[in-house]
């Protein structure tokens, strides 16, 4: 049971592992230069749902209390085989090939699916703290070279939490997404089979294939690093980062926008958050010759469709990496000095030059250039030491709606990404009670987190169980 620390335990009760329901031919699948830009990193994704005897009227059994966790899981398995026909990548491994690169053998391996018990209920969850209630307890360790892990775990009030475990090199949220939902309708006895199937993801890799002959511009070179380049890292411990869950409440959003209304609410946001970061590190020695660097996760999807119908028609369905990483260097006196509307300009006008066809086709060239030799983003390879840094990437697309298994919407559900490096990580995603609030998930150091509850504390609540049952 949950005790008065908040502690309890999860003991695993089967484990297997789920393989598409028809024979693959094996092949391999290549990367695109755009995944080569990831290193081997993690990333989990969690749902939680209430017990569906006392909550769901959309399983046909339902009325007889004949659903348990058992029928649960036989659905999602019996859906995730079906799902893997279409998302056969997630059922392979990822290989070194000739090269030293990685890639993806299609080999229906399978994906290794976790059952587990639970002692404690879903409203004892400490929402807000996930380093003691959902790390390493409900979101699965991804085993060897499997690209997708999957646990489905009983509480003890009979709610249940779905949760993946999926290697970022091989696909980005954008692409979990669409497998989710796709996941989902399949397990929905009220999904019709026309749309539990349409929307077939695509893997063609040409669509983000180099220039011949390519061109590269200065801020591919600024904004990305070879990790050859990189110099040895400090000798001292890094900065341990905390992981904590927010709210911010659609007043207090549309308050930002407010201070500088041409720009979007994420760009706002955004800003904020640098400004506090700044705070924080403010308070060091020396902060007058600090920097902090802010980068926002920017989607190439919609920049790379050049126009043409079909290749817009792909590039919304492209399963993989179509992402890139503009960051903003300011002084730390400089951030916190200037109003909010200053600090606003300075994040949509590093946004703007990266959010363009020629950014994303210059570094596809740029990873071109460098191949065989790894790249990857130079504010992830920020040290404690030159000053904070932090990545936001946008998780308004996250379909927490429309992950439903059959027993109903989640009543909670949020990305998990404690990546281990020294630059922090946030992810704001829409509120499940659908009323405009963000769900602000975030991975940063203990001083930074302290300045957000002390002097920000009116933006970010902790989340917990009576705000999700408002």
């Amino acid at each position: 049971m949950c005790d008065e620390n908040g502690d309890f335990s999860v003991s695993v009760t089967n484990e297997e592992v789920v393989a598409a329901v028809l024979p693959m031919q094996e092949h391999w699948l290549p990367l695109s230069n755009l995944d080569l830009l990831l290193p081997p990193l993690d990333v989990g994704v969690f749902f939680c749902y209430n017990n569906p005897i006392l909550t769901s009227t959309t399983m046909e059994d339902c009325a007889t209390h004949k659903i348990t966790f058992g029928t649960m899981v036989g659905s999602l398995k019996k859906a995730l085989a079906q799902t893997l026909i279409s998302y056969y990548v997630f059922a392979g491994e990822v290989v070194l090939n000739s090269m030293g690169e990685p890639e993806v053998l299609c080999n229906n391996r399978g994906v290794d699916f976790l059952e587990a018990e639970a002692d404690v209920e879903l409203k004892n969850l400490n929402f807000y703290n996930p380093d003691q209630s959902i790390e390493g307890k409900f979101v699965p360790k991804k085993k060897n070279a499997c690209v997708l892990a999957v646990q489905a775990t009983v509480l003890k009030c009979g709610g249940i939490i779905v949760a993946c475990t999926f290697d970022h090199r091989i696909a980005d949220a954008y692409s979990t997404n669409m497998f989710l939902v796709s996941w989902a309708a399949m397990a929905n006895p009220n999904t019709t089979i026309l749309a539990a199937t349409s929307g077939h993801p695509c893997f063609r890799r040409s669509l983000l294939s180099p220039r011949r002959p390519g061109f590269i511009r200065p801020s591919q070179h600024h904004m990305y690093t070879s990790i050859s380049d990189l110099p040895p890292p400090p000798a001292t411990d890094a900065t341990a980062l905390l992981s904590r869950i927010y709210y911010v409440t659609a007043e207090q959003l549309r308050h930002m926008q407010s201070l500088a209304a041409t720009r979007t609410k994420l760009e706002c946001f955004c800003a904020f958050l640098w400004k506090m970061v700044a705070h924080a590190a403010s308070r060091d020695t020396y902060s007058k010759r600090a920097t902090a660097k802010m980068g926002i996760v920017i989607d190439g999807r919609k920049r790379l469709g050049n126009g043409d119908k079909e290749s817009e028609a792909m590039m919304e369905c492209y399963f993989g990496n179509v992402l890139s990483i503009p960051f903003g260097v300011k002084l730390v006196e400089q951030l916190v000095k200037e109003p909010l509307g200053y600090v606003v300009e300075a994040v949509h006008e590093f946004l703007a030059a990266a959010a363009t066809e020629e950014h994303f086709l210059g570094l596809i060239d740029w990873v071109e250039a460098k191949r065989p030799i790894p790249g990857v983003s130079r504010i992830y390879c920020n040290r404690a030491d030159e000053g904070p840094a932090f990545v936001v990437s946008s998780g308004q697309r996250f379909p927490v709606e429309k992950v439903d298994f059959g027993w109903g919407k989640a009543v909670f559900a949020s990305y998990h990404f404690p990546w281990g490096g020294e630059a922090g990580y946030v992810m704001p995603m829409p509120s499940p009670l659908g009323n405009g609030d963000w769900v602000v998930y975030m991975h940063l150091a203990k001083k930074h987190l302290e300045i957000m509850e002390t002097e920000a504390a009116h933006v970010f609540k902790p989340l917990t169980w009576d705000y999700l049952n408002q």
